[in-house]
């Protein structure tokens, strides 16, 4: 587990830079590079951990984003060539970030959504953010179209794809409409015992006097079979014997 760092600007300085020169003039498959490896990492962790507060408070746990930023720390050091003259800050940069909106785009859609309407989605609010800072309110769809250079119905498109990022519960209370599972539909029993109770009759009407009246004291009385027994002068191992017939032959009615 990574310990957070989120929050904290860069400290990364001259120790981090000579470490990453010294990674990268280790040949792959020396014994030394996993430990150089990861003090380089350990050391630019700060970069990291600045990058995941960036987009702190966006419904995303922190100690995931800064996982997440870490990730993309470690591909931009296994990837990064000092030889082609770009500092590593400016290389890594762009590296953890698009990790980090990758996650987003990925990862924290409550309802799996086409990649197309999750990139819109997030576009879409974006601009919402950067226009409410630039105008001091909040912007219209025309203005947020604008600044996309979409139509107005992509910008409405994307907005109601957003709702997708977050589940509502169903046992949560809504003013005025009660919890909303209690509005889903369930499986009615009530149809499959009304076609029973209707061929029931003609089955039982197959059976004896008597076997009707043991089946009747017995399913609808609740009565043992010893109590059975003793109201019609049987033993009660008859009893169970005639039962058994009688529940064989309704089975067979309603094969």
């Amino acid at each position: 587990m990574i310990t957070k760092t989120a929050g904290r600007a860069p400290q990364a300085g001259a120790d981090a830079g000579e470490l990453l020169l010294a990674l990268a003039a280790v040949p792959v498959g020396d014994p030394s590079r996993p430990g150089l490896r990861a003090r380089v990492i350990e050391a630019w962790l700060p970069l990291a951990g600045h990058l995941a507060s960036r987009y702190a408070g966006r419904g995303e746990p922190d100690d995931d984003l800064l996982q997440t930023a870490v990730v993309g720390l470690i591909k931009a050091i296994d990837k990064f060539d000092p030889g082609l003259g770009t500092d590593f800050p400016g290389y890594a940069i762009p590296t953890v970030i698009g990790e980090i909106k990758r996650h987003f785009r990925d990862r924290t859609w409550a309802v799996r959504m086409p990649r197309r309407l999750r990139e819109l989605s997030l576009a879409v609010t974006a601009a919402t953010g950067d226009l409410t800072h630039r105008l001091c309110r909040s912007p219209t769809v025309a203005e947020i179209a604008a600044h996309l250079e979409i139509t107005e119905e992509e910008v409405l498109e994307g907005l109601e794809g957003a709702r997708a990022q977050d589940a509502a519960s169903l046992s949560v209370r809504v003013p005025g409409a009660g919890f909303p599972g209690e509005h889903l539909g369930v499986e009615e029993r009530g149809y499959e015992l009304a076609e029973a109770r209707v061929a029931l009759g003609p089955a039982l009407a197959s059976l004896d006097e008597r076997g009707q009246r043991i089946l009747t004291l017995r399913f609808y009385g609740n009565l043992t079979q010893t109590e059975i027994a003793e109201q019609v002068g049987i033993s009660q191992m008859h009893v169970s014997r005639l039962i058994g017939r009688a529940l064989v032959k309704l089975r067979g009615q309603f094969a």
